[in-house]
């Protein structure tokens, strides 16, 4: 998800004259690291016509990726999960993540590894087709200021469900399950939102369209199951952050009816990491404490050199 501070996309915070295909510097493709500009596929690649494509969002706070290993096996899992195997073990995706960042000569940046079937043969079968995999980081900067934070975004209702898991690989981090996120977010952004929040097949609560959500009500923690959508890496880390604080966490089925009764609201997300929510359609929240504790703590775990600073 792209986050928001104080009312601004955080991916405007890099040139955003220059497409993503002009960048400078090196991206890992296929074992070895070649110029940016180089880092090219062929328009007929499975993985473009057919989604048969997987990635990850990862995050470098201090020239260290946040639990990059359990990003590497995430992304091996859903690549099986789209059965196709990665040609590449988790520790050599993990060391290639650091080459390229470090290649790169980033700090605070943003890592996307993608595998994807290629062009050998195009259709829907392709069992012989290779497998690539491609590592890219661009500099982002990390954002900690609770006071523009504690603003809250404000999210409307989205059209599309996350789909019933008989009927896509909804626990798979696949390039193909976003579409409707692409279509969902582009139409709440058009009426002045930030994002929208999704509903699942069953009309329950499940996510945003690229962030995990969490409700606050008499000192507990909402959060729907993550059964028909991604478990998210973040989602996982605030949780064990907010028991670690002595936080009631339960993870349950959410109606939207419910929301009304809800005092706070937060997503998480590698790119939105934890932000307050201040508004979902016709629902109100009022950011609090326990969401900026949740904040800080977060900040914390990412950036440990911070507590000694």
């Amino acid at each position: 998800m792209m986050a928001i501070i104080a009312g601004r996309p955080l991916e405007e915070t890099r040139d955003m004259a220059t497409p993503f295909d002009q960048l400078d510097g090196w991206i890992w493709f296929d074992g070895k690291l070649v110029p940016w500009k180089e880092a090219n596929i062929h328009v007929l690649s499975h993985g473009l016509h057919y989604g048969s494509c997987v990635f990850e969002g990862e995050r470098a706070y201090g020239g260290e990726i946040f639990k990059s290993t359990e990003h590497s096996e995430r992304l091996k899992r859903s690549a099986q999960v789209l059965d196709f195997e990665i040609p590449y073990s988790v520790a050599e995706i993990d060391q290639a993540k650091r080459l390229v960042l470090q290649k790169n000569g980033q700090s605070d940046a943003y890592v996307r590894p993608v595998a994807w079937r290629g062009s050998e043969m195009m259709g829907v079968s392709a069992q012989d087709n290779a497998i690539h995999l491609a590592i890219a980081t661009w500099q982002w900067p990390s954002y900690f200021d609770p006071a523009q934070k504690m603003k809250g975004i404000r999210l409307d209702m989205a059209e599309y469900r996350r789909p019933d898991p008989a009927t896509a690989p909804s626990l798979a981090k696949a390039a193909g399950l976003y579409m409707i996120c692409t279509i969902s977010k582009h139409k709440a952004e058009r009426k002045g939102y930030a994002d929208a929040l999704m509903l699942d097949w069953q009309g329950r609560v499940a996510e945003c369209t690229g962030a995990n959500v969490f409700f606050i009500r008499d000192g507990a923690i909402h959060t729907p199951i993550a059964d028909c959508f991604l478990d998210g890496i973040t989602r996982r880390t605030v949780i064990e952050l907010a028991r670690r604080r002595g936080f009631e966490v339960e993870e349950r089925r959410i109606l939207p009816d419910e929301l009304e009764r809800f005092n706070e609201c937060f997503i998480t997300g590698t790119a939105a990491e934890v932000t307050p929510v201040s508004e979902i359609g016709s629902w109100r929240f009022q950011p609090g404490n326990m969401t900026k504790v949740l904040m800080e703590d977060y900040a914390e775990a990412v950036q440990p050199k911070r507590k000694a600073a």
